[in-house]
């Protein structure tokens, strides 16, 4: 085999291969020797096909599959050879003719056209100083947290009074039946139905004409349908709905005691207070560890200049522009984005896409220089946890990954770059810094 660098410019290489045609006849002559015994053709005895026979009948087969393992092999062997790392899969070009190459007649030759990676020295991850942002729950978040499920966890009892009317926020037990020019359509009864005025659950208008209803009465309203109604034959009709109110509830007090927290599946109050403790801790935690992974992103971008790899940068950028034309579609771009200039936008874009990039490669670095990598077990969590986020339809999700190899293994990407962030936070000096609710559940902007 042959190997020569052609091109050397900047992160760019081209290297050309050459693998002797001799050297593939002689891979050929064996692949034939070796199947000769096994075949059963007609004209001949059992285990007595000449191998010439082999090479006519099946030769060119036989050498497309010895050229295809020849390159995956010489592919690699060259990049060693040569030392360097690609970036990326390099692009394969054949400069040979093919038809000669599996006829036994001309060397097999290819350029393979990559970028390396660049050449640099990561940061030592002891060096670096970084603050861990520290916030504990406090019982005023507690109450917060028992308030909002309190009202999530909403119950009704008869209203009482006189003259007992319908109003906001009342539950109503109805039957109804719904018509279109004086005809019942299909889906628009129901029976014991519970509405509460003001949900918006119903049409509009709806909900609106029931205030001041009494129990057992017994009346008519009328609605229109919106234009987008998700049932094409109602969309902007005019209904009639007849509706008998069979009863009106009104919200009950929510009590914070032993018997709520029962009431959701929890022994007592104190378990309860626990458990939301502990899920405050942990949403605070992981906001904490946000913002300590972004000022680490920072501080690496900060120590770290060198060249990018061109490819991989403007794939970085074309992914990121896609999405910001999407916005951009659905109306979605935030207000400082929609007054800037197509030009602008794309300088800026560009510029965090270099730096996704940078970041990427000293993540990688790092991790390489430290032995971290992902294992299969960890693979397979996180497969399985994504397929959670699917109810109902785990098992489509699973072997969309497993017929799918390159899903799955752009899936080890974000695993691979948390290790690396949890190897440097156990090198690094982090100090712990208390900070305000407030500061610690502050949006900032992605980098």
């Amino acid at each position: 085999m042959q190997v020569v660098q052609k091109s050397t410019e900047g992160l760019s290489r081209v290297i050309a291969v050459t693998i002797p045609a001799a050297e593939l006849t002689a891979k050929l002559d064996a692949k034939a020797a070796e199947f000769a015994p096994k075949m059963k053709l007609k004209g001949f005895r059992p285990g007595k096909v000449p191998v010439s026979h082999v090479k006519k009948t099946f030769g060119r087969d036989m050498m497309g599959e010895i050229v295809n393992d020849a390159i995956n092999e010489s592919s690699a062997k060259a990049l060693d050879e040569v030392k360097v790392r690609p970036a990326a899969p390099a692009e394969m070009k054949l400069t040979s003719d093919m038809d000669k190459v599996l006829a036994g007649s001309d060397d097999l030759a290819y350029e393979m056209a990559l970028e390396v990676m660049p050449d640099f020295e990561p940061v030592d991850p002891k060096t670096l100083k970084l603050e861990r942002p520290v916030y504990e729950a406090s019982d005023e978040d507690l109450d917060e947290a028992l308030k909002e499920l309190a009202g999530q966890a909403k119950s009704y009892e008869d209203k009482k009074g006189k003259t007992v009317k319908a109003a906001d926020g009342d539950q109503l037990t109805i039957d109804f039946l719904g018509k279109l020019d004086g005809e019942p359509f299909e889906g628009g009864a129901a029976e014991d139905a519970d509405l509460v005025i003001g949900s918006n659950r119903f049409i509009p208008g709806f909900e609106e004409q029931l205030k001041g209803a009494k129990v057992g009465e017994e009346k008519t309203i009328e609605v229109t349908f919106p234009e987008d109604y998700q049932a094409r034959n109602l969309a902007g009709k005019l209904a009639t709905f007849d509706v008998k109110v069979k009863a009106i509830k009104a919200e009950a007090e929510t009590k914070i005691d032993d018997e709520f927290a029962k009431r959701i599946g929890l022994e007592s109050l104190d378990k309860l207070k626990d458990l939301l403790r502990q899920n405050l801790n942990q949403q605070y935690a992981g906001a904490a560890r946000f913002k300590l992974k972004r000022a680490l992103l920072d501080e690496l971008d900060k120590k770290h200049s060198f060249d990018l790899p061109p490819k991989m940068v403007d794939a970085e950028f074309d992914g990121i522009w896609q999405q910001v034309q999407a916005d951009k579609e659905a109306g979605n771009l935030t207000p400082e984005d929609a007054k800037k200039s197509e030009k602008k936008l794309k300088d800026e874009y560009r510029k965090i896409a270099e730096r996704r990039v940078r970041l990427g490669l000293v993540l990688a670095e790092i991790g390489r220089a430290n032995n971290v990598g992902v294992t299969d077990q960890e693979l397979n969590n996180a497969i399985m946890a994504e397929a959670r986020n699917y109810p109902g339809q785990e098992r489509q999700v699973l072997d969309f990954y497993r017929q799918n190899p390159n899903a799955a293994a752009q899936m080890r990407a974000p695993i691979y770059e948390e290790k690396v962030c949890d190897l440097i936070f156990d090198l690094a000096k982090v100090k712990d810094t208390p900070i305000s609710k407030d500061d610690l559940l502050k949006d900032e902007d992605e980098g």
